[in-house]
């Protein structure tokens, strides 16, 4: 791509007509700019190109979420009864069914064009402003979003449109994942010294710093072989490749820029969901993450919670789960043995000392919290992964929770909403009648493990949150460097980091603040599964299942797959209307 000489050259009217075709809601892409070739002030368009991270792109379940998460072993939104059936959208994303039509591989593509779009509007802008305050910051924080933009559209469809204006015509090309890579690498290392470092200039874990490139290096270096050979059938991929640069290999370069950033101001959490918590926003963790505000001012969502989480299960009167995704069979499994892993579940304890322990032993807890925009009493939930019978609070048929005599608000035993009689049981199996397909009956509703990894924000309603959304966090950077230490044969070193991770987690005070147990051993089974528990439902599991040949294997409701579905459809809408794009390999 070679962002840094051939995007001085693009102009607005380019952008517009090139790289945002197909999207629906084309006429808000451009919000924050003035219509008609005239790009706004800098600071706006740069606001915009950071506001698109926040516009569903890596926030709705149904975007780079659902397609980093749903077709793989830990996460899935199988039909529920005459829930979530939605024509077979989300179901085609479990059984790999997805075709060139799906609206959420379609929704997805968009959106991450349309970041293309602003990242290239906020470029243009500059360009026009040359006496701009903090030119070449700003410049260098637009040119690291578009690689971001760019680096996820290769990775999830394997190509990405952009307008070659050294060609004679200037005509538009697809950038190809197995060419660009190194072409967004060396753009990247080219622009690190005009980003700030992570607190200089007004910057925060929410803007683009020299600490955000070091992570997204580190991320591109250690997909970059299966980038370069995608569809390899073996997945006998060249992890040890010559470095860009010509200096080590590609793991040395993992390992390179994750220890930069392991060695600089982060530490990790010993709460683990602390990470994921209203609370997060300047985490010890956070290197760089999607700002979300709950102010009805800026979009934000609640998403990653609320998917998960039981209508029943009501953080206040006005609030309730919708009884959608679920934890994967097969990832739940992996967890035998170490249920104790600080990182698997935590109980909440109020102020009081009353622990919810959600196994019928806990009758009440105190109404000590408020849901601040309606002053109704609220109910935390446990975090982490949820089986077996669940218990909360019930409604009063008044807009109130039922109480105790002392004030206090009682907890039973719940059941299902759309089907009273099935209680609220959360198994881990996942029976389905047709095992190739992901349909659960009215009377199967309550199957799957449930992950309240993210914290449920209840104010504004169900849809908004302040949780920021990490993209980079330390505990990540740690699995990328084991990893990499690990495919060098460093397997001393790779032990050492997933130990680092497994030990500086404790668990709550009902349990002594103990901390995870340290592994004496680690072979790539071990690895594997250490990663996964790590990092679940943060949008990297996919990427992690191809570079270890588990992708393409058949799991619940999915059959053994060909490796041409390691990468999505371009929608066929896209298809229809643009001339010069090709479909990628394996789809009719």
């Amino acid at each position: 791509m070679k962002t840094i000489n051939i995007i001085s050259k693009i102009t607005f009217t380019f952008i517009l007509s090139t790289l945002a075709f197909n999207c629906s809601d084309l006429d808000e892409v451009v919000k924050d700019e003035v219509i008609g070739g005239q790009t706004s002030n800098p600071e706006s368009a740069i606001a915009a190109a950071y506001g698109q991270l926040a516009d569903g792109t890596f926030t709705d379940h149904g975007s780079v979420f659902g397609l980093q998460e749903y077709p793989t072993d830990e996460c899935m939104l199988p039909t529920r009864g005459s829930d979530w059936g939605d024509g077979g959208k989300w179901r085609d994303l479990t059984e790999f069914t997805w075709g060139t039509t799906n609206a959420q591989v379609t929704g997805t593509w968009n959106a991450l064009n349309s970041g293309i779009t602003k990242t290239l509007i906020a470029i243009e802008s500059l360009q026009e402003n040359p006496n701009y305050a903090n030119y070449d910051l700003f410049m260098a924080e637009a040119k690291a979003l578009l690689i971001l933009y760019v680096y996820n559209t290769l990775d999830l469809f394997n190509q990405a449109p952009y307008r070659d204006l050294f060609s004679d015509d200037k005509s538009l090309v697809f950038l190809q994942a197995d060419t660009e890579i190194d072409n967004l690498i060396s753009d990247l290392e080219a622009i690190i010294p005009n980003l700030a470092d992570l607190g200089e200039q007004q910057t925060y874990n929410g803007r683009f710093t020299k600490q955000a490139a070091y992570a997204l290096l580190a991320d591109m270096y250690l997909n970059r072989a299966v980038f370069k050979d995608r569809y390899n059938t073996s997945s006998s991929f060249n992890f040890t490749e010559t470095a860009v640069d010509n200096n080590g290999t590609d793991m040395d370069k993992v390992i390179y820029y994750s220890t930069l950033l392991i060695n600089d101001r982060f530490s990790l959490e010993s709460n683990y969901f602390d990470n994921f918590a209203l609370s997060n926003s300047n985490g010890s963790e956070i290197i760089f993450a999607v700002i979300q505000e709950n102010d009805n001012i800026r979009r934000s969502d609640n998403d990653f919670a609320y998917m998960s989480t039981g209508r029943a299960q009501k953080q206040t009167p006005d609030n309730r789960g919708t009884n959608g995704s679920n934890v994967g069979p097969e990832f739940y499994k992996t967890w035998e043995g170490n249920h104790d892993d600080p990182r698997f579940h935590r109980y909440y304890q109020y102020a009081d000392g009353t622990w919810f322990m959600n196994d019928g032993t806990t009758t009440s807890v105190p109404a000590e919290d408020i849901r601040p925009d309606t002053g109704k009493p609220l109910v935390h939930f446990n975090r982490g992964l949820q089986v077996g019978q669940q218990y909360g609070p019930t409604l009063d048929g008044k807009g109130g929770f039922n109480m105790t005599a002392d004030g206090r608000i009682a907890i039973s035993k719940l059941y299902m909403e759309k089907n009273t009689t099935i209680p609220m049981d959360y198994t881990p199996e996942m029976n389905f009648n047709n095992p190739s397909e992901a349909i659960l009956t009215q009377d199967q509703i309550n199957a799957g493990v449930r992950n309240f990894k993210w914290e449920f924000d209840p104010e504004n309603g169900n849809g908004n949150s302040a949780v920021d959304i990490p993209l980079y966090r330390l505990g990540g950077i740690y699995c990328m460097r084991a990893e990499a230490y690990f495919r060098k044969g460093e397997t001393g070193l790779a032990l050492a980091d997933i130990n680092k991770l497994r030990t500086s987690r404790t668990r709550e005070a009902l349990f002594d603040n103990a901390p995870g147990v340290a592994l004496e051993t680690l072979d790539d089974v071990t690895l594997y599964n250490e990663i996964g528990f790590e990092m679940y439902w943060e949008m990297y599991r996919r990427k992690q299942m191809i570079r270890f040949n588990t992708y393409d294997k058949a799991y619940t409701a999915k059959a053994a797959t060909q490796p041409y579905l390691r990468v999505f459809a371009i929608p066929q809408s896209t298809i229809d209307v643009t001339d010069g794009i090709e479909q990628n390999f394996g789809y009719n």
